[in-house]
């Protein structure tokens, strides 16, 4: 670019060429095509028996070559330098899980770091603000839960725009929502504990990662099908919500199988139900929470990824495409399914659409609720 600048400034190089258009134009094209003589007195006998059209061709072959060079320079490649994934949870999470999981191949696959963030937080609005106000270059990448649709569709505040503020990379995985309780809780099964808390005029609590979390919704919903009273406890993360579970300190919560399996296979807590025929799978035998209201939407948690809302599409899409081939490697499914979650991938464009469609639908479902966020 600075050669193309020299090149505009040759007609006002010295003397009189600033008031001598045709030695102006003698310079640009001896520039360009080496023809005529760079000596001044004689450029223009060179150029006077050059025609307007030849010289116009000429001035604009060097503007393409100008800004072609120019948007060789700034196009960089893909990706440049360290990625940081940013997880709007708490360590140990699914999330925080799949994150680093797919975090590792990136860094062997590509050879660039991959630096897995947690950045926890007022129902995962301080890590989506955060990715939200970084450079739209692919660098940083939010993995969200399916509580970040909830947040999205339940607080009107939010600092940002999650449907134009942010954009999709892909779908990650999926994983059924288990309702858990104490073993020391004395129910084994739905209808059981929902018989313990109608026994309570006081009534019960339940836990979740935070106010708009998925779990909340979830268990929100089960207290409201059932009948009877239930006081939400949000913790900063779904380990911290599921640990007090197993200490009787709240009665029930729902999570993800990575939350919930390894702990009910060690006997150290009790699985009741779960959101979807899905999690079969994963606990043969498990009962349905299907009841009226409880099957309206989509219940299973999901998990994706999102970049900053300007970041370009071939980016998103190298980032998705990427993402995909590693969720589709036999170790890393096998990983998963151990967890309790399913591997799945999308296109950005894909998972803009469904992420719209989870907005809107739980929108609803929380007004019918009457859920809201402070």
């Amino acid at each position: 670019m600075h050669r193309c600048r020299r090149i505009a400034m040759h007609g006002t190089d010295a003397g009189n060429a600033a008031t001598d258009p045709s030695w102006s134009r003698a310079a640009l094209y001896s520039i360009v095509t080496g023809v005529a003589s760079r000596r001044r007195g004689r450029a223009p006998v060179a150029i006077m028996s050059l025609s307007r059209s030849r010289f116009m061709r000429a001035a604009l072959a060097a503007s393409i070559f100008c800004l072609a060079s120019g948007a060789v320079r700034a196009a960089e490649p893909y990706p440049n330098g360290p990625i940081r994934f940013v997880v709007p949870a708490t360590a140990g999470g699914t999330t925080d899980v799949l994150a680093r999981v797919v975090a590792q191949h990136i860094t062997q696959s590509w050879g660039v770091p991959v630096i897995v963030e947690n950045r926890a937080g007022a129902g995962g609005v301080i890590g989506a603000s955060y990715v939200v106000g970084s450079k739209p270059d692919g660098q940083t990448v939010l993995v969200a839960p399916s509580a970040f649709g909830v947040r999205s569709a339940l607080d009107r505040k939010l600092p940002y725009d999650p449907l134009k503020d942010l954009a999709g990379v892909g779908l990650m995985a999926r994983s059924p929502s288990f309702l858990v309780v104490s073993t020391s809780l004395g129910v084994k099964s739905l209808e059981e504990l929902a018989a313990y808390a109608k026994a309570r005029p006081e009534g019960v609590s339940y836990g979740s990662a935070g106010m708009g979390s998925t779990g909340h919704l979830h268990a929100a919903q089960f207290a409201a099908v059932y009948g009877f009273t239930a006081v939400h406890v949000p913790y900063r993360g779904t380990p911290e919500a599921v640990t007090d579970v197993m200490q009787n300190r709240v009665q029930y919560a729902f999570a993800p199988g990575p939350n919930a399996l390894p702990l009910a296979r060690d006997g150290r807590l009790l699985v009741l139900g779960a959101t979807s025929a899905a999690a079969d799978k994963f606990l043969p035998g498990v009962a349905v929470v299907n009841q009226p209201g409880m099957s309206e939407f989509d219940a299973d948690d999901w998990f994706g990824a999102l970049v900053p809302g300007k970041t370009p599409l071939q980016v998103r899409e190298k980032l998705s495409k990427e993402i995909a081939r590693i969720l589709a490697l036999p170790e890393v499914r096998k990983r998963l399914n151990d967890l309790g979650a399913e591997p799945q991938s999308s296109t950005p464009q894909q998972f803009d659409e469904m992420l719209k469609h989870y907005v809107s639908t739980i929108r609803q479902l929380g007004d019918q609720m009457h859920i809201t966020l402070e």
